[in-house]
């Protein structure tokens, strides 16, 4: 176990998903931990003891603190990396690392899933809540299970006994100037782990899981080598694997009202939108299908704003918001709207909305909607903030 005991460590952007993993986990393993965010987040909940700063700028870091620091401040305060924090917990220990453009957080939290319904009591720092896990970080005493991001290339900081790689897609425009540059990358990756799975070299799984897609039965196919490599036998595992139900906010149905079902997702690239609506054809193949879509990086929007449409016109009517910024300063003549025009063009005829403000998109979708349909929120900023309206409207 990492030497944490008498470590202090301020986290900034301890709001965030893998931030506010990197703090329970340290924490529970003898750190004093405390941090700073612009504003409140559902992981905040966990770490509801912890002293907290919300503020528009992060303060000063208290005196004989580390500072831990979240990519999206880089820029405003100095000091170890989310990456380097990690790297110091993956070379502590026994370590299961997934990597790859799409399915990291599922994957990741189907190896943890499976090795905690086994007694194995995991160590995981996950991309999102599991709910079925109760957290998207635990500190056991067993495997470490981790992802890994290449959208800063701290991927390459870490050296598990394990690498799964999931696939490779140009996803990161800010950092990668080409595929081949990431392909690049995650083969460098690969030969520095222990042993490797190449998610793209495995057929699915052909046994019934409780989430639905063919990218899920991939991401499980996946799961399961890495298990057997880490000493779990197959049958055992997709014993356990079948009763998988899923991270927060990857297909997560979120509720039902006036004959509308609604689901929400983080799919954010086009072959995510793509994968998310095949998935819903599969559990709802005859219902319409209208997507609240929320662009997220002005570099992804530019790049892919064609290929965006393409994959948003599997739905039968669609609604953008403005980009959500994120980490990004604005680049001239980048909108929303530019997938708006390309989904117009590709699809004539189509009904596309376009609402800038978040908060008129939600009503927006409801005057489209009618019984037996299906609305999905989906896209990685806060279009999840629009899920209460959405019901709300609809009377649930």
């Amino acid at each position: 176990m990492p030497a944490f005991d008498g470590r202090k460590l301020w986290f900034v952007g301890i709001g965030g998903a893998g931030m506010s993993a990197l703090a329970v986990v340290t924490r529970a393993w003898g750190a004093d931990v405390a941090g700073w965010d612009r504003h409140e987040t559902p992981y905040l909940e966990q770490l509801a003891d912890v002293e907290i700063a919300i503020s528009p700028s992060p303060p000063s870091t208290p005196v004989d603190w580390e500072p831990v620091v979240s990519t999206a401040y880089s820029a405003l305060v100095s000091g170890q990396s989310r990456g380097e924090l990690l790297a110091e917990l993956v070379s502590s220990r026994r370590a299961i690392v997934v990597a790859g453009a799409h399915g990291k957080t599922t994957t990741a939290a189907m190896i943890a899933f499976c090795l905690h319904e086994l007694g194995l009591d995991p160590a995981f720092l996950i991309g999102g809540s599991v709910p079925q896990l109760g957290s998207n970080a635990g500190a056991g005493e067993g495997w470490l299970v981790a992802e890994g991001d290449e959208s800063d290339r701290s991927l390459e900081l870490l050296r598990p006994e394990i690498g799964v790689l999931t696939n490779i897609d140009l996803d990161h425009h800010s950092t990668f100037t080409s595929r081949g540059e990431v392909e690049e990358l995650f083969t460098r990756w690969l030969e520095g782990c222990g042993s490797a799975v190449t998610g793209d070299a495995l057929e699915p799984v052909s046994f019934e899981l409780a989430v639905a897609g063919d990218h899920n039965r991939r991401n499980a196919a996946a799961a399961l080598a890495a298990l057997e490599l880490a000493g779990v036998e197959p049958v055992e595992a997709a014993g356990v694997l079948g009763h998988f139900r899923g991270a927060g906010r990857r297909l997560e149905l979120r509720g039902a009202a006036a004959g509308v079902t609604l689901y929400d997702d983080y799919a954010h690239h086009p072959a995510e939108v793509e994968a998310t609506l095949n998935a819903i054809r599969e559990l709802h193949p005859a219902a319409r299908v209208h997507v609240l879509f929320q662009p997220h990086l002005y570099t992804r929007t530019r790049y892919l704003a064609e290929e965006l449409a393409a994959a948003l016109s599997r739905a039968d009517a669609v609604c953008l918001t403005e980009i959500y910024a994120a980490r990004e300063e604005p680049l001239p003549g980048v909108t929303g709207k530019i997938v708006v025009d390309a989904l117009a063009r590709r699809r004539p005829g189509m009904w596309v909305g376009w609402a800038p403000e978040l908060g008129d998109a939600g009503p927006m979708v409801i005057r489209a909607a009618r019984d037996g349909d299906i609305v999905v929120t989906m896209g990685a900023g806060n279009v999840d903030d629009a899920v209460a309206v959405i019901l709300g409207r609809l009377g649930g």
